[in-house]
C-alpha cells in the first residue's frame, strides 16, 4: 500500500500511545441532569488528551465518528501544540499559529491529525463508520491518511457537498462544495446496517405518471432476469397485440402465475401504446428509503449562509462562530449512520450542530442515541454547550420564518410560456399576501423559488434531554503514586489500567472499590487493590498475599486473575503450585510495561 509521507511522521507515529490518561471531572452547573459519564458528554479539553480519557470506557462503542478539523486554509490561526518529545517537533511550537506562509504547514496538519486519527480508529466500534469534512486544502492528505489509519478497503465513499448556492466570482472557478470522507472498519456490515434516506429531487425524478394512476407516481422495472428457467420463458402478449418472449440470454423476472396477478391488479406496464416489453410498476410509496448518493445538494443538507442564520437564531448575532457547520448536514449523517440507540462522537465540536442533530433524530422518532462532544478552545462553554442547553430547553427567537410556496425548474418549454408561470406566481401571491409579511421571489440555480416570510418573535421549543459538562482532571501517571506526587481516584486509575490490560472498555456497573474489583473479559478477571491513600499503599494491607490471592480466585472461578498491587507477599511460583490462576502486576509500573512492550 502506498503511504502518506510527511515531515515529524516518525515522531508522532505512536505518540498517542505516550499520552496519558486523565479522568473527565464532571462541571454540575455547567450541564443538564444528574451527572451521568455514561449519558451525553460535553468534554473541554484538547481533543487528543480527551479521547485518550474516553478509551477506558468506550473502546470500541462509538457507532458514528464525526469531525469537522481545521481545513487548514492558512487563515484559520489554529496551531500545532502536542507535547511530542522531538526537538524538531518542539520548534513547532515556536511557530505558531500555522499560517498560510508556513512552508511546513501541510505537515504539521498530518502530524496533528495523525494520533486522533488513531485514537478515533480505536474508540469506533468495528460496524461503526467515520465521517470527515474537508475541503480541496487536505483532502488528498486526508484521504491519504485514513488508508493507512483504516486500511484502503475500509473506505465507503467520498461525497460532495455543496456548500454555496450562489455563484463565486472571485476565483478563475468558482469553488461551491466541500467533500465529506467515509470509512468503515467493516464496510460490508456497514453497508448490512446503514440506513436509507428519504429520496431527494432528482431521485425522485425517475417516478413520474403517464397513466395518470390514481395510486400515484411509479417507474416501471423491466419483467427480466439474466439466465435461463425454463418456467419463466412463456410467451406474453400485449393489450396492443404484440407478443413478446424474453430476450436473447434472459428469462422473465417470475413465473406466468405471479406475472398473471400482477396484470389483473393493474401493475403491469406496456408502453403509452401497449405494445411495449413487460414492465412492473413499482410507486414510489413502497421504495422504503432510497440508498444515499454521493451528491449532496445545498437544497437538501444546507449550506454556509444558512448556518449562520442558524446561529444567529440562538445568540442573536450572526459572528458567534466563524465557520459552523449547517443542522442539516449533520442531520443527514445522522439519518444514514446511526441507529435508535447510537453512540455518536464529535471531537472537532465547534458550535455544537452534531449534538443538535442527534437531539432531534431522538425527538423525531423516539430514539435514545447518544453523543459525546469535545471541543478545546475556550468557547466551549459559552457557545458549544450554550447552544445545546438552548436546543434542550427551548430559546427566544426573533427573526424571519420561511414557508416554501412554489419551486419550479425553469425550462425551455417552461419560458416560452412565461406568460402562464407569471400567472401561476400572481395567483399565489393573491392567495397569500394575508398569511405572510412578504412574499419573496427568486430565482437560484436554475429554479424559480416562492417563498413567503413574516418576522416573527418567539419562543422555539426544545427537544429535551440531558448532557454532563466536564473537564479534564490531571494525568494518571503510576510511575508518581507510591511518591504521592500523583493519587487518581480509584475508578479513574481502574478504568486506565483495565484498558491497557485488556485493550476493552470498562463497565463501570461492575467495578467495585471496596471488593478491589474492575471487571471482566471473555479470558479473565481484572483487580486492583488501591486507595488513593499514599500511607495506605505503603502498607502491608495493600499487598497481593496468598490469602487474597485465593479469594479473588474463589469469588469469580473459571477465568484467569491479573491483579494490580503496589506489593505483593507471595510468588508467582507458589500461586502457580498451588493452581491458583492469579497473576500479579506491579502497579507503579503496570502503565508503562502494558502500554509500551
Amino acid at each position: 500500500m502506498t503511504e502518506l509521507s510527511f515531515k515529524g511522521k516518525e515522531f508522532v507515529y505512536n505518540h498517542h500511545l505516550a499520552v496519558p490518561f486523565r479522568p473527565l471531572i464532571p462541571q454540575e452547573a455547567k450541564g443538564i441532569g444528574a451527572p451521568s459519564m455514561d449519558g451525553n458528554l460535553i468534554i473541554h479539553g484538547d481533543n487528543l488528551h480527551a479521547l485518550k480519557s474516553l478509551l477506558p470506557m468506550y473502546a470500541g462503542k462509538v457507532d458514528c465518528v464525526f469531525i469537522d478539523p481545521p481545513y487548514n486554509t492558512g487563515n484559520e490561526g489554529w496551531s500545532y501544540n502536542d507535547n511530542v518529545n522531538a526537538p524538531m517537533i518542539k520548534e513547532w511550537l515556536n511557530a505558531n499559529p500555522v499560517g498560510v506562509e508556513d512552508g511546513l504547514r501541510h505537515d504539521k496538519w498530518c502530524a496533528m491529525m495523525w494520533p486522533r486519527l488513531r485514537l478515533l480508529h480505536e474508540l469506533l466500534s468495528e460496524t461503526g463508520s467515520f465521517w470527515m469534512t474537508l475541503d480541496d486544502n487536505e483532502i488528498h492528505r486526508g484521504r491519504a491518511l485514513l488508508d493507512e489509519v483504516f486500511g484502503e478497503g475500509k473506505f465507503i465513499a467520498c461525497c460532495i457537498w455543496q456548500k454555496r448556492y450562489s455563484r463565486e466570482n472571485r476565483e478563475a472557478i468558482g469553488d461551491i462544495h466541500d467533500y465529506v470522507l467515509v470509512y468503515s472498519k467493516s464496510p460490508d456490515a456497514f453497508k448490512a446496517l446503514r440506513n436509507k434516506v428519504d429520496p431527494t429531487e432528482d431521485q425522485l425524478k425517475i417516478y413520474k405518471n403517464p397513466n395518470n394512476d390514481p395510486l400515484g407516481r411509479w417507474r416501471g422495472i423491466p419483467m427480466t432476469a439474466q439466465g435461463y428457467r425454463p418456467n419463466q420463458m412463456y410467451p406474453i402478449r400485449t393489450p396492443g397485440g404484440a407478443v413478446h418472449t424474453p430476450p436473447e440470454g434472459r428469462c422473465w423476472s417470475m413465473i406466468e402465475r405471479e406475472y398473471k396477478v400482477l396484470l389483473a391488479k393493474g401493475r403491469i406496464w406496456f408502453g403509452a401504446d401497449q405494445m411495449g416489453q413487460p414492465n412492473v410498476i413499482r410507486y414510489v410509496d413502497e421504495v422504503e428509503g432510497f440508498v444515499p448518493w454521493t451528491w449532496w445538494p445545498s437544497d437538501e443538507v444546507g449550506h454556509t449562509d444558512e448556518s449562520k442564520k442558524e446561529m444567529h437564531a440562538y445568540f442573536g448575532r450572526e459572528d458567534a462562530f466563524d465557520t459552523p457547520k449547517p443542522f442539516r448536514l449533520l442531520r443527514r449523517i445522522v439519518q444514514i449512520a446511526t441507529d435508535k440507540d447510537a453512540l455518536v462522537l464529535d471531537s472537532f465540536a465547534g458550535s455544537g450542530t452534531t449534538a443538535h442533530a442527534v437531539l432531534e433524530a431522538n425527538k423525531r422518532d423516539g430514539g435514545n442515541r447518544r453523543f459525546i462532544l469535545v471541543e478545546m478552545e475556550d468557547y466551549a462553554d459559552r457557545l458549544t454547550a450554550e447552544r445545546v442547553r438552548r436546543v434542550i430547553r427551548g430559546y427566544d427567537f426573533t427573526g424571519t420564518q420561511r414557508t416554501e410556496l412554489l419551486r419550479e425548474r425553469l425550462t425551455w418549454r417552461g419560458l416560452t410560456n412565461a406568460g402562464d408561470l407569471v400567472h401561476k406566481v400572481e395567483g399565489i401571491e393573491n392567495l397569500e399576501t394575508g398569511r405572510f409579511d412578504r412574499i419573496k421571489k427568486e430565482v437560484k440555480g436554475g429554479e424559480l423559488i416562492v417563498t413567503g416570510e413574516t418576522r416573527v418573535q418567539e419562543r422555539a421549543e426544545g427537544l429535551g434531554g440531558t448532557f454532563t459538562y466536564c473537564t479534564l482532571g490531571d494525568p494518571v501517571e503510576l510511575d508518581k503514586v507510591l511518591t504521592g506526587e500523583t493519587l487518581p481516584p480509584f475508578d479513574a486509575i481502574g478504568a486506565a489500567l483495565f484498558h491497557m490490560a485488556t485493550n476493552e472498555a470498562l463497565d463501570p456497573s461492575g467495578l467495585s472499590e471496596v471488593a478491589f474489583y474492575l471487571g471482566e473479559t471473555d479470558a479473565l478477571h481484572v483487580w486492583l487493590i488501591y486507595r488513593p491513600d499514599l500511607e495506605w499503599l505503603k502498607s502491608a494491607e495493600a499487598a497481593l498475599t496468598l490469602a487474597r490471592a485465593k479469594a479473588f480466585a474463589e469469588a469469580k472461578p473459571g477465568k484467569r486473575h491479573l491483579v494490580f498491587a503496589p506489593a505483593r507477599f507471595v510468588s508467582q511460583k507458589m500461586l502457580n503450585e498451588r493452581h491458583i490462576p492469579v497473576e500479579f502486576v506491579p502497579l507503579p509500573f503496570a502503565l508503562y510495561k502494558i502500554e509500551r512492550d
